[in-house]
């Protein structure tokens, strides 16, 4: 299916999720500065082609203008002639479409995903065990247990493309990047909502259980 092919209707959707979910993460400080972006897949699926909306580059996520968001291909490239620039780390949003299917995309840099990615590292995984917030990705098993992938942060974004793609597990909805944030999916915007929430809260779970443990209480 082409861009042009695409209904008025499915690209407003796309829109109006993302204004949504934007405000609400903006709401809970997880855009500090410009940082983070987000994206909707729209039309048809294949993946050799598709398109979805995206975030420009180096906007104010606490504010809504006309020129939030963009439409771009499977290569990142805008649908239409415009001034506006996808995000840098389109690339990534690009590759996971790829090899997910996903319907939608969400990157947020927060304090404990940040820390919890760094604290991680030597493992490349954080290590998560029976947190009931596991069942978030439809994980039922009794005392689940995950380990959430890290990859490594370039500032030359395509260099951080072959990691996602060598570590990316299908059973895990996201993925961190090293000091950096995590990139969250699913079937649609509320699924990836669902499952940014609960890795948010696991990686504080993982983060002050740690504290504990340490301080042998």
């Amino acid at each position: 299916m082409s861009f042009d092919q695409i209904t008025l209707e499915d690209k407003q959707r796309a829109l109006a999720e993302l204004r949504e979910v934007k405000e609400l993460f903006a709401s809970r400080g997880w855009f500090p500065g410009t940082s983070g972006n987000l994206s909707v897949r729209i039309g048809d699926y294949s993946p050799e082609q598709f398109h979805f909306a995206v975030t420009a580059s180096g906007k104010d996520k606490t504010v809504h203008t006309p020129e939030d968001y963009l439409f771009v291909d499977q290569s990142g490239k805008p649908c239409e002639a415009t001034r506006l620039k996808p995000s840098a780390e389109t690339l990534i949003h690009c590759e996971i479409y790829k090899l997910t299917g996903a319907g939608a995309i969400f990157h947020v840099h927060t304090v404990f995903n940040s820390v919890i990615s760094e604290y991680f590292w030597d493992r490349k995984s954080v290590p998560v065990d029976g947190v009931e917030l596991i069942k978030g990705f439809n994980i039922w098993d009794e005392e689940a247990h995950i380990d959430i992938p890290i990859v490594s942060n370039f500032a030359h974004i395509p260099s951080i493309v072959p990691e996602v793609t060598e570590r990316i597990d299908k059973t895990i909805p996201g993925i961190l990047l090293r000091k950096h944030g995590i990139y969250a999916w699913g079937a649609n915007a509320f699924e990836a909502k669902r499952h940014l929430e609960a890795f948010e809260f696991i990686f504080e779970y993982v983060y002050r259980l740690e504290l504990l443990q340490r301080s042998g209480r």
